[in-house]
């Protein structure tokens, strides 16, 4: 998988609270077709995977959700999706938390992941996400 800096939304970020990526992706800057980016959809998949060198400690478990919104700060963002509750166990590097094209139904200009932790906030742990347009070889 090819991850390119314009379009990451996160690069090995801490993940030890419920927050937004730290990037947020300019679809209109990815794809000139606006509206409605249906073009990204059909090429480009969210990936977030799991990254660093630590396993994620003292939570209980993390839901990763895609938004959008037609600002950048992404003051009313709309849920695009919401991937699977991945518990504490399966948060080790390299485990795939979400990957899947862009929905057809993107149709804001802004993009952001918000990563969601249950139980205590985490003490380590770290995931990279963005839009990728290459298939994942095993």
């Amino acid at each position: 998988m090819i991850l390119d800096k314009q379009n990451l939304l996160s690069e090995d970020q801490a993940v030890t609270a419920s927050a937004a990526s730290t990037n947020v992706i300019d679809l209109g800057a990815v794809d000139s077709a606006v509206p409605g980016h249906k073009k990204l959809g059909r090429r480009g998949r969210i990936v977030v995977r799991v990254s660093g060198a630590a396993d994620f400690a003292t939570l209980t478990s993390l839901v990763v959700t895609l938004r959008t919104d037609t600002v950048a700060n992404m003051a009313s963002p709309t849920t695009v999706l919401s991937g699977e509750i991945t518990a504490a166990a399966a948060l080790v590097p390299g485990a795939v938390l979400l990957d899947v094209p862009v929905p057809q139904s993107v149709d804001e200009r802004y993009m952001d992941v918000y990563y969601t932790v249950a139980g205590s906030d985490a003490t380590a742990g770290a995931v990279t996400a963005g839009i990728t347009f290459d298939e994942q070889i095993d």
